[in-house]
């Protein structure tokens, strides 16, 4: 009996102790899963990340235009109402409904029409025809720009163009025969291209302030953009003095045209930028030597 029971279990156990070495054989060629690698593990970079750091804030370009100077006068032209009056538009500028704008409380709603592939040609002429540009009333600024002991009025309008640009027409308007009288109308760019940063009068010259390098006015309209001069629109790094004095007929431009930088305006200027930048070997020369 006792050997039967011997006999019987010798084999089994060798059986046993061979599945056993088998299983172990298998479990160490395999990678060994803990509980820790089952719960899921931030990336490699995730701890290290920063946190987000806050947008920008975007600048106010019209902070100047819009403060308190100029804003009193004891000129007749303090008592016209700028904001129910009739502009002409400047040269070159026409709609169906002319060329001239009137505004009522401020505003001259924009038409707008859009225009799509599916349109025949002559629906996109159609609508093409119904736009109009807009205008808004954004400020008069009050100064002396003749010399003549009087102010003038410096009426500022925004174009409204149904979208998120700024330009703007200047019209600057004297006092004669009990009425007022337009001397100079001009155009201002859109925010970093050109767009109108300040308005005022020193020693008897106006000066005009416009976002960009080396922009200024050229008769009605601003100047182009300047080789180099690249930037995004909503913030300007740059911004340029120009002076203009009155001859009794039309403004001059006066001096040398200055860019500054608008971080750091206490810095010099640079002189008629647009001449060197827009010459092939002055503008080599002068980014080399940055």
């Amino acid at each position: 009996m006792t050997f039967r029971t011997i006999d019987i279990a010798l084999p089994i156990a060798i059986a046993l102790l061979s599945l056993f070495t088998a299983c172990g054989s298998q479990t160490a060629n395999q990678p060994t899963v803990s509980a820790e690698s089952l719960t899921p593990q931030p990336g490699p970079s995730a701890a290290a990340e920063p946190p987000l750091a806050p947008s920008p804030q975007m600048p106010d370009l019209q902070a100047e235009i819009m403060d308190e100077r100029g804003k009193t006068s004891h000129s007749p032209l303090i008592l016209v109402d700028f904001k129910n009056f009739t502009y002409p538009l400047p040269r070159g500028w026409q709609h169906q409904d002319g060329d001239e704008i009137a505004l009522v409380n401020g505003r001259l709603q924009p038409k707008i029409r859009d225009i799509h592939e599916e349109m025949s040609p002559e629906e996109r002429a159609a609508a093409r025809a119904e736009r109009r540009i807009g205008m808004s009333y954004v400020t008069t600024k009050f100064f002396d720009v003749d010399s003549d002991g009087l102010d003038e009025a410096a009426v500022v309008l925004k174009v409204e163009t149904g979208g998120t640009a700024i330009p703007q027409l200047v019209y600057i308007y004297t006092w004669k025969d009990d009425k007022p009288e337009l001397i100079w109308p001009f155009r201002t760019g859109d925010r970093a291209d050109g767009g109108l940063k300040d308005l005022r009068v020193e020693n008897g010259e106006l000066v005009v302030e416009l976002y960009g390098q080396d922009r200024f006015i050229l008769g009605q309209t601003e100047t182009n953009k300047i080789t180099g001069d690249e930037e995004q629109l909503c913030c300007p790094t740059y911004f340029t003095r120009t002076f203009y004095k009155w001859n009794g007929r039309n403004f001059q431009l006066q001096r040398k045209r200055l860019t500054f930088e608008t971080t750091n305006p206490s810095a010099p200027p640079l002189e008629n930028h647009g001449d060197t930048m827009n010459d092939p070997i002055k503008s080599k020369k002068y980014l080399e030597n940055l």
